[in-house]
């Protein structure tokens, strides 16, 4: 496994995850009518990595598995928000353990980030035992908010994480 890129052969693989309820259940954005051609539009707008970096966890064949991502990345605060969205087929496989703890790595030692942090549906049970389980630590919201603008409701419908370097 590694992280690379994300190529424009990505897309149908993109589109697989975007059209499976099993996997977007949780997610906050509908991606349900996305189509090839916005998977390629995303793909294409990647190539500006100031704000937001996106990889693809690909096996050894160099198959897309999922993507991880920092996204809104502050070079003032040096934090950023993670995400990631795997493939059904590679759940429960290791990737989504190998793609965090890379781009966590990556955000750490190549952009100089101090804090990533990241937010999950109270209903996304799997997820949430996941994280718990491989020791991720749910963040101290009083201290991670402070220079935050979000709604206490969007701060209250969900679980944080916060890893600090």
């Amino acid at each position: 496994m590694r992280l690379r890129k994300l190529e424009i052969k990505d897309a149908p693989y993109m589109l697989e995850w975007m059209h499976d309820s099993d996997v977007i259940r949780y997610m906050k954005k509908d991606f349900s009518a996305m189509t090839i051609e916005d998977c390629a539009s995303f793909i294409k707008s990647c190539g500006d990595e100031h704000e937001n970096i996106h990889r693809a966890i690909v096996n050894d064949n160099d198959e897309y598995l999922g993507t991880v991502s920092l996204k809104n990345i502050n070079n003032t605060r040096k934090d950023a928000e993670f995400a990631i969205t795997i493939r059904k087929c590679a759940m429960g496989t290791g990737v989504s353990s190998y793609g965090i703890k890379n781009i966590i790595k990556y955000g750490f030692e190549n952009i100089g980030l101090e804090s990533i942090y990241w937010y999950v549906s109270k209903e996304n049970i799997r997820a949430i035992k996941f994280y718990d389980k491989n020791g991720y630590k749910r963040a101290t919201l009083d201290k991670l908010f402070k220079t935050f603008e979000y709604t206490d409701k969007l701060i209250k419908s969900y679980v944080w994480y916060q890893v600090l370097k």
